[in-house]
C-alpha cells in the first residue's frame, strides 16, 4: 500500500519559515518525478514546485526566490522549504508523486501565515 506523508506544517508569522518534508512509503519502482500543490480555502488547488527524477526543479512564480524544492527521488523524498512567508500562502500543502500509471497523493500539511 502506498502511502505519502507530509510533516512540517504550522502556523507562523509572516516573514517567517517553515520546512515541509514529504515522504513516501510501499513504492517499489522507480518514480518520474514528485510535487508539492497547494490548495487555500475556497480556491483550487495549485501548483507550488515541481522536481523531476533527475534533479531537475522549478517552482512557481508566486513563490519564486521564497520557496526551495528538493529531494530525493531514490528515496522517495522531498521537501519544500519556505521563507518570508505570506499571509497568502495560507493553505493546506500536499505532495503529489504523479505518472503515468499512477498518481500518488499525501493527506495534506496545514501551513497558517499570521500577520
Amino acid at each position: 500500500q502506498v502511502q505519502l506523508v507530509e510533516s512540517g506544517g504550522g502556523v507562523v508569522q509572516a516573514g517567517g519559515s517553515l520546512r515541509l518534508s514529504c515522504v513516501a512509503s510501499g513504492i517499489s519502482f522507480r518514480i518520474n518525478g514528485m510535487a508539492w500543490y497547494r490548495q487555500a480555502p475556497g480556491k483550487e488547488r495549485e501548483l507550488v514546485a515541481t522536481m523531476s527524477s533527475d534533479g531537475w526543479s522549478s517552482v512557481e512564480d508566486s513563490v519564486k526566490g521564497r520557496f526551495t524544492v528538493s529531494g530525493d527521488p531514490a528515496l522517495k523524498a522531498v521537501f519544500l522549504q519556505m521563507n518570508s512567508l505570506k499571509p497568502e500562502d495560507t493553505a493546506v500543502y500536499y505532495c503529489n508523486f504523479p505518472g503515468r500509471d499512477y498518481n500518488y497523493w499525501g493527506q495534506g500539511t496545514e501551513v497558517t501565515v499570521s500577520s
